[in-house]
């Protein structure tokens, strides 16, 4: 089924009172819920879904401070997904420095009320996954809220679908299989100058050079590693200082290939 999308204009939502943080590409999807009660009623009655998603929009504007609210898409009850920052955007849901890893979805249950997702939240979370997939930039990861920030969003019924690896109800598409895991750090920032020289280097080169990138394989970390580090690192959206420490490594394996 393609994905059936609410766009802003449709939902009423109000203009963004700020520009967007352009986000070319992200490991994946982080998955949210609303962290209050949500009136069971939705699940009859579409028109309380949009009523649920303006009144997200106003906290987050005139709550919160954001620009506008801070998904880039909601899942609702009926299947249908809401068009929040959407597509190349910069979230704010994830947390400070975390936004630019994931994209942000909000699934509409909460902490009382409708905690169980239905079937149909569950699809429309799964549709605007596969959507920032297609269109989006997002790799494989599908994570829950608490996946690096201190909260119990998702929910538990949430987070527990997210860790049998967020199947499609009634078993229509087998589970998101597990993304690229990096090697462990080897322990020493690879910078230059001087020239570093070991087998560290020599693992990352070859990776690198696996993504596409033009780097000899020497195990040298010269130059040309530092300039090649710099211009990943700006395509991942981190700090261009040419200097391999923990984030760089990681992304080199994880990152989405562009």
């Amino acid at each position: 089924m393609a994905i059936d999308l609410v766009s802003r204009r449709t939902w009423r939502a109000r203009p963004p009172g700020g520009s967007y943080t352009q986000l070319d590409s992200t490991r994946g999807v982080k998955v949210h819920y609303t962290g209050g009660r949500v009136d069971p009623a939705i699940v009859r009655d579409h028109a309380k879904c949009v009523a649920l998603v303006q009144s997200i929009q106003n906290f987050h504007m005139d709550g919160n401070g954001w620009i506008d609210i801070g998904y880039s898409y909601l899942a609702c009850p009926h299947r249908k997904v809401f068009e929040g920052r959407g597509l190349h955007h910069l979230p704010a849901a994830n947390g400070a420095g975390l936004n630019s890893g994931h994209y942000a979805v909000l699934g509409l249950v909460g902490n009382a009320g409708l905690t169980v997702p239905p079937d149909g939240v569950l699809h429309a979370v799964l549709d605007a996954i596969q959507h920032l997939r297609d269109k989006g930039g997002a790799g494989r990861e599908v994570k829950g809220h608490r996946d690096g920030f201190n909260t119990d969003c998702p929910g538990d019924r949430l987070y527990a679908w997210i860790r049998r690896g967020a199947p499609r109800p009634g078993g229509q598409e087998p589970p998101t299989p597990p993304q690229p895991q990096a090697p462990a750090f080897p322990g020493r920032l690879l910078k230059f100058p001087p020239v570093m020289r070991g087998e560290d280097v020599r693992t990352w080169q070859k990776q690198m050079k696996k993504r596409g990138w033009n780097l000899g394989v020497d195990g040298a970390y010269g130059a040309d590693s530092r300039d090649v580090c710099r211009r990943f690192q700006r395509n991942q959206g981190i700090p261009d200082d040419g200097i391999v420490g923990p984030t760089t490594w990681r992304l080199s394996w994880e990152a989405p290939l562009p």
